[in-house]
């Protein structure tokens, strides 16, 4: 038998050039995919750069501004927008810009406040009540499906009535009747996870139940949790307008834009810069927040063509 020999001069190099050759590209992690097809979607960075701009009006203008939120300027009573007072100021003297950016500061904290509250607490509950299953199961459902019926916005303005417009108070009324919800479609999807192989795996290892809830189930429902989160800043922003709006929400010393647009309304005629700047605020707030739920929920699922491919 022949043995073919080989010049060699014409044999491949071996050594780290070759090797670096053969091995593919690296892989991209999951966060830089999300991010990537997020990037792609024009109107959800639209929304996230409005969303950043607000926010930082809403922090930076109270700390410069030469003005106090309980300052009157009693020379300019409900004037019209100036180089004095880019807003307005209303019938006792206050400077507009400044009540616009503390009312949006509010806002943003009950919304943010709520939004995690609820998102957290329903996370847990739901998930929890899938794991353990039994008498667990049926009476959390028991308990989500009776608070499904009851008037929550009744319950919301009873209570915040009777807190004298503490925002505090307020926020852990609205996580009270907002968790069960979105518990109930979490509880749904942690069906299916509750019987994957790692969770049996876990559980046959003598791991506590609420450790498996913690560390296998919730984080496994991240991109859905994600999502809730970010709508959940818009309906708690909207919830909160709506109480400020007739009377049961944040009142005086404090402001939030419920509670300027409710005051800027009943003087829209006379004074329309009162209601319109916040009311564009709340407008900007909440669309921009509805841009970028929808462009994470495009970015998170894999079977969205919006975002592109990686």
């Amino acid at each position: 038998m022949s043995t073919e020999m080989i010049d060699p001069a014409v044999q491949p190099p071996v050594g780290p050039d070759t090797t670096a050759e053969r091995i593919p590209g690296k892989q991209l992690s999951k966060w830089t995919l999300y991010t990537r097809r997020f990037m792609r979607n024009k109107p959800a960075v639209a929304g996230i750069v409005i969303f950043v701009l607000m926010v930082i009006y809403s922090i930076v203008v109270p700390l410069l501004t030469p003005y106090k939120i309980d300052d009157q300027d009693f020379m300019n009573l409900s004037t019209g927008p100036s180089p004095e007072h880019w807003f307005g100021t209303n019938a006792s003297g206050n400077d507009n810009w400044l009540q616009t950016a503390v009312g949006l500061q509010r806002s943003l904290m009950i919304a943010v406040t709520v939004s995690v509250g609820v998102t957290a607490l329903s996370a847990i509950v739901g998930t929890a009540a899938a794991y353990f299953r039994g008498r667990v199961e049926q009476i959390t459902l028991m308990v989500i499906h009776f608070l499904m019926v009851v008037p929550t916005f009744l319950i919301l303005a009873l209570v915040s009535n009777n807190a004298g417009g503490d925002w505090r108070v307020i926020s852990l009324a609205m996580i009270f009747v907002s968790w069960f919800f979105p518990a109930r479609v979490i509880w749904t999807l942690a069906l299916s996870l509750r019987e994957r192989e790692y969770v049996d795996a876990a559980r046959y290892m003598g791991v506590p139940g609420m450790r498996i809830v913690l560390r296998h189930l919730v984080p496994n429902i991240g991109s859905l949790l994600v999502i809730n989160f970010t709508l959940g800043i818009v309906g708690a922003v909207g919830t909160e307008t709506g109480l400020s709006f007739i009377g049961f929400g944040v009142k005086a010393p404090d402001v939030s834009l419920g509670s300027l647009i409710g005051y800027g309304a009943a003087s829209v005629t006379s004074a329309p810069w009162l209601f319109y700047f916040p009311a564009l605020a709340l407008t900007l707030l909440t669309v921009s927040m509805a841009l970028v739920a929808d462009g994470l929920r495009d970015a998170l699922d894999p079977t969205s063509a919006a975002g592109g491919r990686a």
